[in-house]
């Protein structure tokens, strides 16, 4: 089952029907952003096989350049998206989806296709998918910053930032 309400924050067994649920969405996106997008991926925990997550499908889109993001924003609106114009996240316009405004079932990055986010996320993304170590000490992260953050989502993603970092880091990302 995938959302989260504002101000709620949990994080819940991996759900098989995540990739299927993003299939979904991807073909809605698909339809609707026809000639804007170079490729849409999933990615975060809820797109890594067996990794407990928040259940909110996060979804990059790559566009080149960057400024075409402005395409994707009416479209997205029309599909249901809003716009988070203040999420903070340099790099990246973010657009949220769920059954109303305060519920998240699902994120939209816009990204640069090709640029640092998108390699370094799907790099992530891939390295969390094959090494199960690093799954392991991931999902260790995530709990420290749950226990930090229980309904705090903006604090949770600060907590576990730093291990993100380091891992990029380590890969070369």
């Amino acid at each position: 089952m995938l959302g989260l309400t504002h101000g709620q924050n949990r994080l819940v067994p991996y759900d098989p029907t995540w990739p299927l649920l993003f299939e979904e969405e991807r073909l809605r996106l698909e339809l609707a952003l026809d000639g804007v997008f170079e490729a849409i991926e999933h990615y975060g925990s809820t797109a890594v096989p067996g990794l407990t997550a928040k259940p909110i499908l996060d979804i990059l889109i790559g566009v080149a350049p960057l400024q075409r993001w402005q395409e994707c924003h009416d479209p997205l609106l029309a599909l249901g998206y809003d716009y988070a114009a203040h999420a903070g996240v340099p790099g990246h316009h973010i657009f949220g989806h769920g059954k109303d405004r305060s519920e998240r079932t699902h994120l939209v990055h816009v990204v640069e296709f090709c640029g640092p986010s998108w390699v370094s996320n799907l790099a992530f993304r891939d390295a969390l998918r094959t090494q199960p170590e690093l799954r392991a000490a991931y999902l260790a992260a995530k709990q420290n910053a749950m226990a930090g953050a229980p309904e705090n989502r903006p604090r949770y993603n600060e907590l576990k930032q730093g291990f993100i970092d380091a891992a990029k880091k380590a890969l070369n990302v």
